[in-house]
């Protein structure tokens, strides 16, 4: 019975040990550490926009007489100078406006010049008590009438010869002659609102483009800042400026809030036309030769039981500094912790600004090994029970 009680106790004995076996996690065959060295990557941010491609400057041109157009001396697309003809009004009214104030500068002048004599004689007797008081006032009365309306006759002259200057119509600056709103023999009135000619742009070598950038995005967006865009014109072309100016009066459309962004750019094969719409790509963040690593490894936490199973020992923890980060270089059999400072990320790699060096080996993460093959998986130590029907003979 003692031998019985002997032999039993053996077998569970055994059995217990092969289950072990079986169950523990083998060293080779269970986890691996990642690594990977620092690299060296180029980094661009960037926000997208379209816009409306436009002239630097832009005039519109325009006449503050009523009138006909008599002569039109250019068209669409010709160059002119600052200072050349390039249209004419009928001035036959206001030539005859002319002369009439004229002939009434002239009246005034004459009755001017009367009174002024006669205050002067009226004065000088006066003041010999020679004339009544009442003559004297009226004399005085006279001349002052006389003078402001010589003044009146003055100005109204001035303002009758400004007109007739407005009907020869130049252009204010070198340029393009882009849009031309009249015809010769048209009537244009200039009432409330001066009437627009011609538009003329100073210079088509130099365009600009004035992007609206979401709301979410123009935080990003900088003076000076490179441009890249397109126009449907020239899809095969990609067209370069920068970032001149970031307007800061808002648009709201359709709830949504955009602000405008002017970008120049050099046009001199004169590609780009106003109007064109551009599909504006503009670098926020340009990094070259930045050192890198993948952003995992910055939530690399380890484990020095697993780690054990590698035969890697685990340093100390670093103590925390505010606006770092940590993560474990591979020294040897040792992963030592180092603070980092981070930058700006692209993808899965995240800029180190401060902290680790090129050549640095770093710690990604412990991965697990697949399972073992069904087969092997399936394999049962003699001494566990067989379930239920599991020996049945076919």
């Amino acid at each position: 019975m003692k031998r019985k009680k002997i032999l039993i106790t053996a077998a569970v004995v055994v059995a217990a040990a092969g289950l072990w076996l079986l169950l523990r996690p083998a060293k080779d065959a269970g986890i691996t550490l990642e690594t990977t060295p620092t690299s060296r990557i180029t980094i661009r941010n960037s926000v997208t926009a379209t816009g409306t491609v436009e002239p630097v400057t832009e005039v519109e041109v325009g006449t503050q007489v009523s009138g006909i157009i008599d002569r039109l001396y250019v068209d669409y697309n010709d160059v002119v100078k600052a200072g050349q003809l390039i249209a004419e009004m009928d001035k036959v009214t206001l030539q005859a406006e002319l002369e009439s104030a004229q002939a009434e500068l002239a009246n005034c002048k004459a009755e001017y010049d009367y009174q002024s004599k006669n205050y002067a004689r009226t004065k000088s007797l006066y003041e010999k008590e020679l004339v009544s008081d009442q003559e004297y006032d009226d004399a005085l009365y006279l001349y002052e009438k006389s003078r402001a309306a010589y003044d009146q006759a003055q100005a109204a002259m001035v303002k009758v010869e400004r007109n007739l200057g407005y009907a020869t119509i130049t252009s204010p600056i070198d340029g393009v002659v882009i849009s031309r709103a009249v015809e010769e023999g048209q009537t244009v009135a200039a009432g409330f609102e001066t009437p627009t000619l011609f538009t003329i742009a100073n210079d088509l070598t130099k365009m600009q483009v004035v992007a609206d950038v979401d709301e979410a995005d123009i935080g990003q967006v900088a003076e000076g800042q490179r441009v890249e865009f397109t126009v449907d014109a020239y899809p095969d072309d990609t067209f370069r400026g920068k970032v001149e100016q970031v307007r800061l009066e808002a648009t709201t459309e359709s709830s949504v809030v955009t602000y405008e962004v002017v970008i120049t750019a050099y046009n001199p094969e004169l590609k780009l036309k106003p109007g064109l719409t551009a599909n504006v790509t503009i670098f926020t963040l340009e990094k070259d030769n930045a050192l890198a690593i993948p952003t995992k490894a910055l939530r690399f936490v380890p484990d020095a039981e697993l780690l054990g199973e590698l035969e890697l020992t685990l340093a100390p923890a670093a103590a925390s500094e505010p606006g770092k980060r940590e993560v474990w270089i591979v020294h040897g059999q040792e992963l030592q912790p180092r603070l980092v400072t981070t930058g700006a990320a692209s993808g899965d790699l995240t800029e180190i600004t401060e902290g680790l060096a090129d050549g640095d080996t770093i710690a990604v993460g412990l991965t697990a090994a697949s399972q073992a093959p069904q087969a092997a998986a399936t394999e049962r130590s003699p001494f566990m029970p067989t379930p239920p029907g599991g020996n049945k003979k076919k």
